[in-house]
């Protein structure tokens, strides 16, 4: 190979100039790939991590970060790195409107995921759907987000109040009876949820009492003197995170284990592994459950999880890890990271066994964008084979089963303009 000859003496300066030169161009690369459109894609998580919900709501940020990580792992999205940026909502509404505001104008986000909070979930989704943004919501349970309220841009995650709630009725009913007391959380969650049970419950010709507390009650003293003077077949505690923790822990200082039965909709790994063991009772529903040995997918993502995590994964990790996961589907599927092209894309697209997790088909359903999961049904008890073993399954409950049909959750889905 001829060696190019220089026709003109270079001193020392210039190649001090020169060196600069290139050392700026190789500095200044990355932005300029930035400028290319080479940015990560941003996804924009909105939970309370403070408050009495934090526990799960950490949990969520805890399986979508895992999640993160082995997206990015294997290539990213659409070529592009991930980006989860979470932010707390405080389990305040309009801090939760605000947070999602910031993430969607000021952080540019592709997507968002959220909230816990069944109220905040609904009001950022009126953000998402006037921003054209497409929305996940992990853990909100309430009815009307994926019912009456329905959105084209809102997907979620986790089970309907309705879904619940006709899973678990007719087990409760069969195993102790009809004359239930409700202690219920006086939020959109709540009153979705207990309008379930009742609908459930007086098909079956039963009977039911009970209070509305508020979301971060303390003082359960007299409504558990209420629920002992109504002596019910079955006590409902329908409360969340710490402030239903705390209603357990009264509820064995009272004694009235020995005179009621505990159950309804959600009794959560968190919550369970924070009571006392005569609390860690009851029948109730788990929206995912770790223990699936049967499930080869399920033995290996729970191995892998707690290596990672050094815990096991819970309904709420699950719902964090399945979000994350689904955008990727959906921009796979979509070529696109634009929101109405993101949410036709997930319309019906089943979940691959390495992250539905567990048996059968997984799907969004295209008429409500309400997941369709199977619904675990067990009982809760104190740690068997170990400290996560708090809860044994007895039957799966097919989420179409017990969702009926879109018809019946009042869904009229209106397409983007």
């Amino acid at each position: 190979m001829r060696k190019l000859q220089l026709s003109w003496p270079v001193d020392r300066r210039t190649i001090l100039k020169t060196s600069a030169a290139i050392a700026a161009v190789q500095f200044t690369s990355p932005y300029i790939l930035k400028a290319r459109g080479e940015t990560p894609v941003r996804i924009g998580m909105v939970n309370p991590l403070t408050g009495v919900l934090s526990a799960l709501a950490q949990s969520e940020v805890d399986g979508a970060k895992y999640a993160e990580a082995e997206i990015n792992k294997k290539g990213g999205i659409l070529g592009r790195q991930v980006e989860l940026l979470v932010e707390d909502s405080a389990n305040d509404v309009g801090t939760g409107v605000q947070k999602t505001r910031k993430l969607i104008d000021r952080d540019n986000v592709n997507a968002i995921i959220g909230d816990v909070n069944s109220g905040i979930a609904y009001a950022m989704s009126q953000v998402t759907n006037e921003k054209k943004i497409f929305h996940i919501v992990a853990g909100g349970h309430t009815d009307p987000i994926t019912g009456t309220n329905c959105k084209w841009n809102v997907f979620r995650v986790c089970n309907t109040t309705t879904m619940d709630t006709s899973a678990i009725t007719p087990e409760l009913v069969k195993k102790f009876g009809k004359k239930w007391f409700f202690i219920t959380p006086d939020y959109a969650y709540g009153h979705s949820l207990q309008d379930g049970f009742v609908k459930a419950l007086t098909k079956l010709g039963g009977t039911f009492e009970g209070d509305m507390l508020p979301i971060n009650n303390t003082d359960f003293s007299a409504t558990l003197i209420k629920a002992k003077t109504f002596k019910p077949n079955v006590l409902l505690n329908n409360m969340g995170g710490l402030t239903q923790i705390n209603c357990m822990k009264q509820f064995t200082q009272f004694g009235m284990q020995k005179e009621m039965a505990l159950g309804g909709a959600l009794f959560e790994l968190e919550s369970i592994k924070g009571c006392p063991p005569d609390a860690q009772a009851g029948w109730w529903d788990m929206e995912w459950w770790w223990n699936q040995p049967n499930v080869p997918e399920v033995v290996k993502f729970v191995a892998d999880y707690r290596a990672a995590t050094k815990k096991t994964p819970s309904a709420r990790d699950w719902f964090g890890y399945v979000s994350m996961h689904s955008v990727r589907l959906a921009a796979d599927k979509a070529k696109s990271l634009e929101g109405p092209k993101l949410a036709k894309a997930l319309e019906d697209l089943e979940l691959p066994p390495d992250v539905a997790l567990q048996p059968g088909k997984v799907r969004y359903r295209a008429g409500d964008h309400e997941l369709m999961p199977n619904i675990f049904i067990g009982e809760a008890h104190p740690p068997k084979s170990g400290p996560d073993d708090v809860f044994t399954v007895s039957a799966l409950i097919s989420g179409e089963e017990a969702a009926g049909s879109v018809a019946d959750t009042g869904c009229k889905m209106v397409e983007p303009s």
